[in-house]
């Protein structure tokens, strides 16, 4: 830095380049710096000038553009729109013409030296000249050994060595060949290429969905490629090699890896700083020492139980009496397997209380069941913890029952009248038994024509209009031949 410093302030002299003029001190570093693939060894300006490579640069390996013969006519082979012999119809670069050269024998294009056919022979004729150089070499090995019965096995080694070099290949040259590479769909629309993809399977062996052909087997996803389920749940299970994704799912480090994050998960919640993401040997750190002081309290909590209560297991074996279920003691059992002498039995009881009675009842709550509601045997009664009012608040009941019995019934005979007129008045089904007067019906018919005659005219219409709610049922039966249907036919004919 002081050295710069020192330039910028003319008391030391400038850089030189490789041509050997003077760099400004008073340059950028961005910019006076070369970039990296050109391998400059000292400052130079030579990479922001516009200068040319030496020539025949990019053509040491690659003649591009050579052209080697151009022909006259259309040769059989060529491409049917070009005329050149390098390439084809569907490979051609050019405008692809209305007729082609084929047709016309116009504009032949010429035939471009092609490099890779040519790099390819040459490395067949090298590898075939090292395969030979390699069996002259194993030729004079066997001709130098004397043993016959070495010669015979020296020759099928030297077979199996040939048929090795012969399938060699430069292995950095093929190292791309080999690497699989999973295609994976961003959100913006693109192609992520991951290293490897985990769901490829060896080309040999049956695909997951040819496994079981039934329809209701196990699902298959053909978006992610796996099958949770076993395809054969009924096939032995030392002939089978899949089992279903979900048994690596539960098994082996997944198992062990879906405990760690269930831990990490309940200590967050718990309040401690763990992340499974964020610091994943710390989680890990955790997790282990959360199994070692589990255990060591189940081990302290067993021991405590073995001090107090004792364990069985290590205590000397119990009599055979006591093992086989003996005593001395007689009992006499009936025909139907009761106890009659020797031991007394032992009634069963109840948690909750027996033979408790409140409020005066003589039995308990539960011992009768009327309209679909519990009560007591008693009275009756479905209201619980209610007071008992015996055989005299049964009679009540029963008394008030017939009561509201008749009751219902009256009232039913008093309203029957009037609906029966209401039928006949108002009612959209006209009786059979119904009796009309005709004078009074030929007359509610005039009255009806003249109120839809004062409808239709609106001068005709009284200014003091007058109702009248009784109605008879010859009015009703007026109303109802004047009434217009919509459904008529001729209806639009009556006006």
């Amino acid at each position: 830095m002081e050295l710069e410093e020192a330039r910028k302030a003319g008391l030391a002299p400038a850089e030189v380049d490789e041509d050997g003029k003077e760099i400004n001190p008073h340059i950028p570093q961005y910019m006076s710096s070369a970039p990296w693939y050109l391998n400059a060894e000292r400052p130079s300006l030579k990479h922001q000038r516009k200068w040319k490579l030496e020539p025949n640069f990019t053509k040491s390996w690659y003649d591009r553009g050579a052209k080697i013969f151009h022909a006259d006519k259309y040769r059989p082979g060529a491409c049917e729109n070009c005329g050149a012999m390098s390439h084809n119809a569907k490979s051609c670069t050019e405008r692809p013409r209305k007729m082609g050269v084929k047709w016309t024998n116009k504009s032949i294009a010429p035939d471009e030296k092609v490099h890779v056919i040519e790099r390819y022979e040459a490395r067949d004729e090298a590898r075939k000249k090292y395969l030979k150089e390699q069996q002259l070499k194993k030729l004079e090995e066997k001709n130098s050994n004397q043993n016959g019965e070495d010669g015979v096995g020296d020759d099928e080694d030297n077979e199996d060595d040939l048929k090795v070099d012969e399938a060699k290949v430069d292995e950095s040259k093929q190292m791309d060949f080999a690497k699989v590479e999973k295609r994976v769909r961003t959100t913006g629309g693109g192609i992520f290429h991951g290293s490897a993809c985990w769901n490829l399977r060896i080309r040999e062996d049956t695909a997951k969905y040819l496994l079981n052909l039934d329809v209701n087997s196990a699902h298959y996803d053909l978006k992610t490629r796996s099958m949770r389920e076993d395809p054969l749940p009924d096939m032995d299970p030392n002939e089978k090699f899949y089992t279903g994704d979900n048994d690596n799912r539960v098994s082996g480090q997944a198992l062990e890896f879906k405990q760690l994050n269930i831990h990490a998960w309940e200590a967050f919640e718990k309040g401690h700083d763990v992340h499974m993401q964020a610091a994943p040997s710390q989680a890990e750190l955790l997790y282990t020492n959360y199994k070692i002081n589990k255990e060591k309290l189940k081990s302290q909590t067993k021991d405590t139980i073995m001090e107090k209560y004792g364990s069985a297991a290590t205590e000397e074996a119990l009599p055979k009496e006591l093992l086989l279920g003996q005593s001395e003691r007689e009992v006499e059992y009936d025909r139907a397997g009761r106890i009659v002498k020797g031991q007394e039995t032992s009634l069963p009881r109840s948690k909750y209380e027996e033979d408790v009675y409140t409020n005066n009842h003589t039995s308990v709550w539960g011992s009768c069941w009327k309209d679909h509601q519990w009560g007591y045997k008693c009275c009756k009664q479905t209201i619980r913890n209610s007071y008992c009012t015996g055989s005299a608040g049964i009679e009540a009941a029963a008394d008030l029952m017939k009561a509201n019995i008749a009751r219902k019934e009256a009232t039913e005979d008093m309203s029957s009248p009037t609906e029966e007129k209401k039928l006949a008045t108002w009612g959209t089904d006209v009786p059979n038994d119904l009796v009309l007067d005709q004078r009074k019906l030929a007359e509610a018919l005039k009255k009806e024509d003249e109120r839809r005659r004062e409808e239709r005219d609106e001068r005709k219409r009284k200014y003091n209009v007058k109702y009248n709610d009784e109605v008879t049922p010859e009015e009703m039966e007026a109303y109802r031949m004047k009434k217009m249907h919509h459904d008529d036919p001729i209806k639009d004919l009556l006006h």
